[in-house]
């Protein structure tokens, strides 16, 4: 999927965890080689020419689109799964195929798992003794730096994606144009039980701009956000102050 992923696994039996972590890296890698957009030869390829129906796609396919049907109506168009006229759902593939690879692990007996890719995170469990999982979120305007630190206590499950401009330039697209989206924001950060919904909400987020952004996610159930704009302003929806620390 272009990016570095990493596992954090603590406890459980070895050999049960060694085998569902082998499978989860084999998983990662055949999402990849299904959904890629830059594989001519992958199913979604195929199926974007019209080459293959979504029922002659292994199932793994037919349930991504209808998560991102689901992110597509739960943002009112600002999440797609296509790309000028084209189908393309690698929106919402990376942080699904992360939470799915960070629950196989968990299923097999492992205490506290987290994965991350390319900086979006899948938390479950806990790291052990007594301590919570902790997440740094990158200031985009000060290398190095961060601009806050997310922590899991008290949560089971927690997933932080950011979207934004910092690491891979303009590649968010506004859905109403088919262009790059034009806004007043550097990233925004969300936070939420699973990283499908969360990786979405970011992306829908920064484009819909600070204002709408800020607005709809306060209405999203069980979602906090930190959106940084170009001038260095911060807003926060009203409970991200419970998962700082």
């Amino acid at each position: 999927m272009g990016t570095v992923f990493s596992f954090d696994v603590r406890g459980g039996e070895p050999t049960a965890v060694r085998a569902a972590l082998d499978d989860a890296v084999a998983e990662l890698r055949r999402a990849d080689e299904v959904f890629s957009t830059y594989r001519e030869g992958s199913e979604v390829s195929r199926l974007a020419r019209g080459e293959l129906t979504v029922d002659a796609c292994v199932p793994e396919v037919a349930e991504v689109l209808e998560l991102a049907a689901e992110a597509e109506r739960v943002s009112d168009g600002w999440f797609s799964p296509s790309y000028r006229g084209r189908l393309d759902p690698t929106g919402i593939v990376k942080g699904w195929a992360v939470e799915r690879a960070a629950r196989r692990v968990t299923a097999a007996g492992a205490v506290g798992v987290s994965v991350n890719g390319g900086g979006d995170v899948q938390l479950l469990g806990t790291p052990g003794a007594g301590r919570p999982w902790r997440v740094g979120v990158s200031d985009p305007l000060r290398p190095g730096g961060l601009a806050a630190v997310v922590s899991a206590a008290g949560a089971a499950e927690l997933a932080v994606a950011t979207s934004g401009t910092a690491e891979r330039g303009t590649h968010i697209v506004d859905p109403r144009t088919g262009r790059p989206a034009v806004t007043d924001l550097v990233s925004v950060t969300v936070m939420a039980a699973g990283l499908t919904w969360a990786d979405c909400w970011a992306t829908a987020a920064f484009a819909m701009g600070a204002r709408e952004g800020l607005r709809w996610l306060e209405s999203l159930d069980g979602v906090e956000g930190l959106l940084v704009a170009a001038g260095g302003g911060v807003r926060c929806t009203g409970g991200l102050a419970g998962w700082l620390g």
